[in-house]
């Protein structure tokens, strides 16, 4: 073998290990969807409420810690932040499935999301540092993109297969062999980033942007199902934005923020980003309505409702793989453009679903509605490009805002009917294409 082949061989090996880790992450954000109604029955609690916080407690975690990491990334280095979050996920994992209540599961998930933030803005920080070069970055997102979008397809296909054909804690079990081949891989063939940073970690910082995403999850969560003007509403709602606004000054006058506001500035990565967050309000949203709205209105069984889905599942794989080829070819701006537009297309068709079963209905609206994930390579490769020279920061500040969006989404989106909830997901789409208005034609 040529040394150019072993490089080849290595890079791809590499870009693997980063992979594996990352459709991990994704897959589990919404692998629990189809499980959920099997998770309530075997620890007695039916309540949408407490099954959208086995979703959430996980996704807040996420969000929460993401800005963190991305800051330890670029102070330690990538690579061992990457192994450290694997292995927390590992560990997590197998407390989630051998969790004997919904309380210890819930921590568990929680446990779990802080795990994988250290791997999503490490994931992306080694693609950039792994490939150099303009176009082999461009297809390594590429294919970093749409194995995200695999994994978060995927997930409620399988979990329903799962639920179905063994038992919901199988959800979990099945991340410690790939979370091991992950490591592994990465201890081989993956190079270490530069560390460049010694100062403080953002304590005050943290711990009021977890405060703030975590009421306001609760609130909206609460809002689904005792209303708007609820006394526990309103004060769990006050004190995520107050939590917010204080986090906001906070960050002002710290050294070293968790959140360096200036990166907002930046035209080009604060549409990114906002486009981030409205992009997974949409979709996990969208995955977890579905997942209900099939086994209680439709009432299918988990496996049923889980190969209901596989074109849904298709169509977003596919898409974010053809994304990664378009943005190369054509800018970021026209594949988020197309994926906004279809998208909303795709959920308009779903908000009319009739509420007796249309399997063809269903089949042609999954397919328009997972072309969506052609803005997903692109909205990362345009927040990565912004900022030169600081792919921790950026990795941390998009994925932080990607997760933010996708919790919310579950406690707004989760506790509408189906109908309007495909509404609020068709407006949401819309608004992306708007955001693109903001974009040149093509960006660098």
């Amino acid at each position: 073998m040529t040394t150019s082949t072993r490089e080849r061989s290595s890079a791809r090996l590499a870009l693997a290990a980063v992979c594996l880790g990352f459709v991990m992450i994704t897959l589990d954000a919404t692998i629990v969807n189809l499980a959920l109604p099997a998770i309530g029955a075997e620890f007695g609690e039916p309540s949408t409420a407490a099954l959208q916080w086995v979703v959430d407690s996980y996704t807040v975690a996420l969000a929460a810690f993401l800005l963190t990491w991305g800051e330890a990334g670029d102070r330690w280095g990538s690579r061992r932040v990457f192994q450290i979050g694997t292995a927390v996920f590992v560990l997590a994992s197998i407390a989630c499935a051998t969790a004997d209540s919904l309380p210890w599961l819930v921590a568990a998930r929680a446990v779990q999301g802080a795990g994988a933030a250290a791997l999503l803005p490490s994931s992306l920080a080694l693609i950039v540092h792994q490939f150099p070069e303009a176009g082999a970055r461009a297809r390594a997102l590429g294919v970093w993109g749409g194995m995200s979008g695999v994994g978060l397809a995927a997930g409620p296909v399988l979990g329903g297969l799962a639920v179905g054909l063994a038992d919901w804690r199988l959800v979990f079990a099945v991340n410690v062999p790939v979370g091991l081949i992950a490591i592994w891989l990465t201890r081989r063939y993956v190079t270490e980033t530069t560390p460049h940073r010694r100062t403080r970690l953002d304590v005050v910082g943290q711990i009021l942007g977890t405060a703030a995403l975590a009421t306001l999850v609760a609130g909206f969560i609460e809002a689904g199902h005792a209303g708007w003007t609820a006394t526990t509403t309103l004060v769990l709602s006050g004190a995520g934005v107050a939590a917010g606004i204080a986090f906001v000054a906070a960050e002002k006058v710290i050294t070293a923020p968790v959140l360096p506001l200036g990166v907002l500035k930046v035209r080009s990565f604060a549409v990114a980003t906002a486009i981030g967050g409205l992009f997974n309000f949409c979709l996990y949203g969208t995955l977890f309505c579905l997942a209900l709205f099939l086994q209680r209105e439709w009432h299918l069984g988990a496996l049923e409702a889980g190969l209901a889905l596989v074109p849904l599942t298709l169509a977003v794989g596919l898409n974010a793989f053809l994304s990664g080829r378009l943005t190369h070819r054509f800018g970021e701006r026209r594949p988020i453009v197309a994926g906004g537009l279809v998208a909303l297309a795709g959920s308009t068709g779903l908000a009319l679903l009739p509420a007796d079963p249309s399997p063809v209905l269903l089949v042609v609206f999954s397919v328009v509605f997972g072309c969506c994930s052609l803005a997903m390579p692109a909205m990362t490769s345009l927040a990565m490009n912004a900022l030169p020279g600081k792919a921790g920061i950026a990795a941390g500040v998009l994925n932080a805002a990607r997760q933010t969006g996708g919790a919310i989404g579950v406690a707004l989106v989760g506790g509408l009917l189906p109908g309007t909830a495909m509404w609020v997901v068709a407006g949401g789409y819309g608004g992306i294409v708007l955001l693109t208005g903001l974009l040149r034609p093509r960006s660098s």
